[in-house]
């Protein structure tokens, strides 16, 4: 099964997928910029029903506790809208993290992430589907190794997905090393932000460990056009990886949604309506399309203790 704000549903119930956006969020004072605050379910929902309209039926929400996770707003909100909306355990990077990590142990870090899969976040009866760890830029720290090995240790005994973030796509291969030193099958892992290193063979290197990498940045033309995600999209693709890709656009700044009055935002619906034709009419076939969005969430975000 696939745990959903709203319960659990069967795989072929997922429909086409996003692996990493932000729908609520309420982040620390550390963090001052009001773009990164989306506080209005009405606009989420919004939002959410342009996603639907476009094709979508599904994604993955990554906001943690540190940053103003909201497990009640995320059911109304899925409700409301009608979309299959999955919730993360875990935690943020040092910077946003360290207040809530420092002073805890692995298990005890362990145990609230198994606690939310399993019963419900913040005494809600809203569960979370997976589970994220997350490493700074160039570095994974003390803190943030400590989440990665509570991670793993609720991976293993609930069999949820791990799904990391990686600062501009930097320490994939040592996430990777972390976890499987910790005994997570690399199946079980999603790493993401890779389309923030836009490098052919270190994104060939983290794929041949046997993980799945997220292209979740898409949209995101600051950092590469999306011309080049399309490119290496079809080489990873003819090399024989389209299993162990997912795709996502992380719109985690209000200024990305059109729902918010931003006419420069692209929205949760930009790799449906405009980023995927794309890539269809650059050579990316209509079933590797369906594996990318629908066939690799599903198979990915089934919980398999």
């Amino acid at each position: 099964m696939i745990r959903t704000v709203c319960g659990d549903i069967f795989p072929a119930d997922l429909g086409p997928t996003y692996m990493h956006e932000h729908l609520l969020t309420a982040p620390p004072a550390l963090v001052p910029d009001p773009d990164f605050t989306m506080a209005s379910e009405a606009v989420a929902i919004q939002e959410l029903q342009g996603f639907r309209a476009a094709g979508g039926r599904a994604l993955v929400e990554m906001t943690t506790p540190d940053y103003g996770r909201d497990p009640e707003g995320l059911r109304r909100v899925a409700q409301q809208a009608g979309v299959h909306v999955v919730a993360v355990a875990g935690w943020q990077k040092h910077k946003i993290s360290q207040s809530f990590v420092a002073a805890r142990t692995v298990n005890q870090l362990a145990e609230q992430i198994i606690a939310e899969v399993e019963q419900g976040i913040d005494g809600s009866s809203v569960r979370a589907g997976l589970i994220k760890a997350s490493s700074s830029l160039d570095r994974i720290s003390a803190e943030e190794q400590k989440v990665f090995r509570a991670a793993a240790r609720a991976q293993r005994e609930t069999g949820a997905l791990i799904s990391t973030h990686t600062e501009a796509g930097t320490m994939a291969l040592e996430q990777v090393e972390l976890l499987r030193a910790e005994g997570v099958d690399p199946a079980r892992i999603l790493i993401g932000h890779l389309d923030r290193k836009m490098d052919y063979g270190y994104h060939l290197a983290v794929l041949q460990t046997g993980v799945s990498i997220g292209y979740d940045q898409i949209g995101k033309e600051k950092y590469y056009p999306n011309a080049l995600r399309i490119e290496f999209l079809l080489r990873l693709c003819n090399a024989g990886f389209a299993s162990q890709i997912v795709l996502s656009g992380d719109m985690a700044r209000r200024s990305s949604w059109p729902s918010y009055g931003n006419w420069g935002g692209p929205g949760l619906t930009h790799i449906l309506w405009c980023f995927l034709p794309l890539a269809y009419q650059r050579g990316l076939p209509a079933e590797t399309i369906d594996q990318l969005l629908v066939q690799n969430p599903a198979r990915l975000l089934a919980l398999n203790p």
